[in-house]
């Protein structure tokens, strides 16, 4: 996943987020607003020791929404 594959999924991702990683509230969504790094930022305020996880699971939903696209295409 790159910048902007992040930021080009961002309205899907934040509300998925928020599910998966109850602690970062709609204030850290906007103030991340779809760039990776700030996103990091803010995962790394609230989960510190866990930023591992967030950014593992943040790279395994990109890979289901790629397969999930590319599948639709054909």
């Amino acid at each position: 996943m790159n910048a902007e594959q992040f930021k080009g999924k961002w309205t899907q991702f934040k509300g998925e987020a928020k599910r998966q990683w109850g602690k970062l509230t709609d204030d850290d969504m906007t103030e991340a607003e779809g760039n990776y790094d700030k996103f990091l930022g803010r995962v790394q305020e609230r989960y510190g020791d866990k930023k591992e996880d967030v950014m593992k699971w943040t790279n395994d939903w990109f890979d289901k929404q790629s397969t999930a696209h590319s599948g639709q295409q054909r």
